[in-house]
Formats: structure tokens, C-alpha cells, sequence
């Protein structure tokens, strides 16, 4: 690991020495690679929200028997569960719960009373606001070009709304792949950067290699933003599969909706109450009619049978737009250590220009 280079608020925050983070990601952030981002300086955050609360807990484990390093867990901030996960990570002493979604403010307040550090995930300038005066610590924006759930917005004009509305650090994702975009995102006022696809493509990642040459041969327009998988705008590979299921009705894609709906409850544990539980609590906060709701379902199952299980006939495969530009695995050291250096290096040049 190379020495820091690089000081800004988040890494004052997280006591980290590189301002790169590892975004949660279903069924790729597990122990291996969170830890070979935090062994490597940056942040790496687990996604738990394809965990069992007994999966969590030993993946946690894990990743603490890898690292003695600061990492972070992804949670869903609108599982019913949330706050016993949250007990979770106050007992073993995580450094840094993120969210997708915004956490209730008395979960903030009980993270932050164990010195957690509250990053919740936020795709306006206004939501951005809200946790800020409930006392998140930071906040991590996705600009359109990023992978998985995503909006229409790019990041370069989403990234200085949010700036302009909050004083907490912000981290942007959404496009970022090297040094040259870790500062520009510095440039703009971010405190660090936040990357998916970048990650999912590295030897410390455990998705199939398989998989990974397929992301590797695909080009700049071949991802497809659809919201047929689970109702909601999702940034993915374009396939053979995410085509059939663009071109397919809903009539014909809930028979697959309902046996997957079954398969993610039985891989879940969940029981059909906590089930119906967490799809209200959806309804409530991201207005999703119960045709999403239903749909929803699909996520998780079909992203394993992509990203774990390697079928691509089967599974969906979440990216970023910069699968475009990658053509190699590195390891999480290696790809932090060009991230920082070219940074450090293109803010140097940068600033040879002042007069």
C-alpha cells in the first residue's frame, strides 16, 4: 500500500488514508474483497441486504479475521430488520454503516452514539438535506451512469447540487474508474470517490471469471437502463435475457416473478409476514405500486444466478457504463494505488495552472 497522498474530510472521518470507497454491492461485497479494498486504504463496504441477519454476522467475522482496517456495511434502511442489524454492527465494532434509502433519525442517532459513521446512499440534493439535518455524518451520490439502482441525472450535475445543499462530506459515484475522475470529483468539492463496476472487475473479487471477461469484452453502449427486473430503473449488462425481458409484458414475466419470489424466501429465511412487512414499508417510502412490489423479488434471485452462480441465461448482471472503458483485473492494492497516484499527479498538473 502506497502512504497517503491524499487528505480530505472523509478520510479525517473514516479514518482512512486513500478517499475511495467500495460501494456495496448484492452478492459481490463479501469478506474477500472488502477486505482487500480496506488492506489497500480504501473503504470497503459490505452489502448485507442479500445476507441473512446469521450471514451478516459471520461475514462481519470474517472480514474482521482479514483486516484490522476500518470497512463499512451496506444496509437497507427500509428492512424491518434494520435495527438489529444495526446491533450488529454496534457489537462488533464496524466502523461506517451506509444506506440505500434514508435511515429513520433515531437509528442515526444510535449508530452515531457508538461513534458509527452514518453514510447514507442519496440520488437529489434535497434528500441529501433531510439526513444531513438528522445527523448523517456523509453522504454517497450516484450519478446515472452508475450501476444497479440508478436515476437519470449524470453525476457531473448532480454531484454540485448536493454539494451546494450540505456540509457534510460527499462522496460521488457514478462513472468513476481512475485517477483522472478521483480529481475531478476533489476538483468539484467531493471528499472522495465511490466505484461499483470497478471493483466487481478485480482479482479480490469472487464473481466468476467467467463473468468478469464478459464484462471486459463489453463496450461503452452496452449496458440498458430498464425497470422491467423490479420496477424501479436498473443499470445493467444488456443480454440476451434483459432484451426477452424488455420486450416481454408483465402478464408473462410474473409466473418467473412468483417462483423467484419464492426462491429469495427461502434463500432469505424470511417469513411471509417479514415479507409483507418489508413490501409495505417500501410502498411507504419509495411509492412502489404492488406490481413493483412484487417484482422487486426478482432482484436479488436473478442477480445471484448472474453474479454468483455465473448463468447468464438465468441471471441479470448489474454495471456501471464504465465497464466501457476497463480492460484488466487488478488486485484492490494495485487499482488503489494507480487511483491515488494518477489523482495526486493530475491535481498537481491542475495546479501548475494558477496564476
Amino acid at each position: 500500500m502506497i502512504e497517503q497522498l491524499l487528505r480530505t474530510p472523509f478520510t479525517d472521518l473514516v479514518k482512512v488514508p486513500h478517499p475511495v470507497v467500495q460501494t456495496g454491492m448484492g452478492w459481490v461485497s463479501g469478506p474477500r474483497l472488502v477486505s482487500g479494498t480496506a488492506n489497500a486504504g480504501g473503504l470497503g463496504i459490505l452489502a448485507s441486504a442479500t445476507m441473512t441477519l446469521e450471514e451478516l454476522e459471520k461475514a462481519i467475522v470474517e472480514t474482521k479475521s482479514r483486516t484490522d482496517k476500518p470497512f463499512g456495511v451496506n444496509l437497507r434502511a427500509d428492512a424491518t430488520d434494520a435495527p438489529t442489524r444495526c446491533r450488529l454492527l454496534i457489537e462488533y465494532d464496524v466502523k461506517v454503516a451506509s444506506f440505500a434509502l434514508a435511515p429513520k433519525p433515531e437509528l442515526i442517532a444510535t449508530l452515531k452514539e457508538h461513534d458509527i459513521v452514518v453514510m447514507p446512499s442519496v440520488g437529489a440534493a434535497k434528500h441529501a438535506k433531510k439526513v444531513a439535518s438528522w445527523g448523517a455524518d456523509a453522504v454517497m451520490v450516484q450519478g446515472g451512469e452508475g450501476g444497479g439502482h440508478t436515476g437519470p441525472i449524470p453525476t457531473t450535475l448532480l454531484l454540485p447540487t448536493v454539494l451546494d445543499a450540505v456540509d457534510i462530506p460527499v462522496i460521488a459515484a457514478g462513472g468513476f474508474f481512475d485517477g483522472r475522475g478521483l480529481a475531478a470529483a476533489i476538483s468539484y468539492g467531493a471528499a472522495g470517490i465511490g466505484m461499483g463496476t470497478r471493483f466487481l472487475l478485480t482479482r479480490d473479487s469472487a464473481v466468476p471469471d467467467a463473468v468478469k471477461q464478459l464484462y471486459l469484452d463489453r463496450g461503452l453502449t452496452d449496458t440498458v437502463v430498464t425497470a422491467k427486473v423490479d420496477g424501479m430503473p436498473h443499470r445493467m449488462l444488456r443480454t440476451d435475457l434483459v432484451e426477452q425481458l424488455e420486450e416481454s409484458s408483465l402478464v408473462r414475466r410474473m409466473g418467473p416473478t412468483l417462483r423467484r419470489t419464492l426462491e429469495f424466501k427461502r434463500t432469505s429465511g424470511m417469513s411471509w409476514v417479514e415479507l409483507l412487512r418489508d413490501g409495505r414499508e417500501m410502498r411507504r417510502q419509495q411509492g412502489r405500486t404492488l406490481g413493483q412490489m412484487a417484482l422487486a423479488a426478482n432482484t436479488p434471485t436473478m442477480l445471484r444466478a448472474g453474479l454468483v452462480e455465473g448463468d447468464t441465461s438465468a441471471g441479470v448482471l448489474a454495471s456501471g457504463q464504465v465497464v466501457g472503458v476497463i480492460d484488466d483485473l487488478p488486485t484492490c492494492e494495485e487499482l488503489i494505488d494507480r487511483v491515488v497516484t494518477r489523482a495526486a499527479e493530475e491535481l498537481r498538473r491542475a495546479g501548475s495552472y494558477l496564476v
